[in-house]
């Protein structure tokens, strides 16, 4: 059973704790529809990256940051998101202040949808509006480390997207994926895939509540290497 050895472990929210991808779609859809923009050509840039950053990129004659509150306003109030299978499992098995959630939503977004959908909010929840550069650069990740007080190298990072994983490998931390937003064959950068949460068991290298945390496998692919 391959597993990871850390002091942490980080989670994106959407496309990892929670399904939300048909809800963003929808919400993107909506916006490109609204601005006379091709959907396909918006959703492309969007997953994994802030709103504000997708929006600089596909209309850069609009008002960013407007665009963004109201996209986002739309995500939060929409029905339709559930749990990803095993997650509250899972994060009920890791000791409280070992985890954070790492996401390129807003603050308002992401606790939010945690709330109302059933995730617990970790005392540490990086967000959009906590960062000036957003996933793919390593800021997001660095932070919640830095948060966390651990070394970057002793994390364990949880992602659905490419961007989100290159993120995590520029900060220095390992990564395993889900193939829940993008298929298996463009999330090869990961050091491992698994099907879903439920193939993943965490559990404590010694006593006390203060030891290592082992992140066990049940099954995976290969990603770039398992450890």
């Amino acid at each position: 059973m391959p597993s990871f050895v850390c002091s942490a472990i980080l989670f994106d929210l959407d496309g990892v704790l929670l399904d939300s991808t048909r809800v963003v779609a929808a919400q993107y859809t909506r916006w490109a529809l609204e601005n006379r923009l091709d959907p396909d050509y918006v959703m492309q840039a969007a997953h994994g990256v802030r709103t504000v950053e997708v929006i600089r990129r596909v209309a850069p004659h609009l008002d960013a940051v407007a665009e963004t509150k109201k996209i986002e306003d739309r995500e939060a109030a929409a029905d339709g998101i559930v749990p990803i299978p095993g997650a509250l499992a899972l994060l009920n098995s890791i000791p409280r202040g070992r985890w954070a959630v790492v996401t390129s939503g807003t603050r308002f977004l992401a606790v939010t949808r945690m709330q109302r959908f059933g995730i617990p909010v970790p005392e540490i929840v990086v967000t959009a509006d906590d960062v000036s550069k957003g996933k793919p650069d390593p800021e997001p990740y660095r932070r919640a480390a830095e948060l966390l007080r651990t070394s970057p190298s002793e994390c364990v990072v949880f992602e659905d997207a490419p961007a989100g994983i290159r993120s995590a490998h520029s900060a220095g931390m390992k990564v395993i994926s889900l193939p829940s937003t993008y298929p298996v064959s463009e999330l090869h950068e990961a050091d491992a895939i698994v099907s879903g949460l439920s193939e993943i068991k965490v559990s404590m290298d010694g006593a006390g509540g203060q030891g290592s945390l082992r992140v066990s496998l049940r099954t995976t692919e290969a990603g770039r290497s398992n450890s």
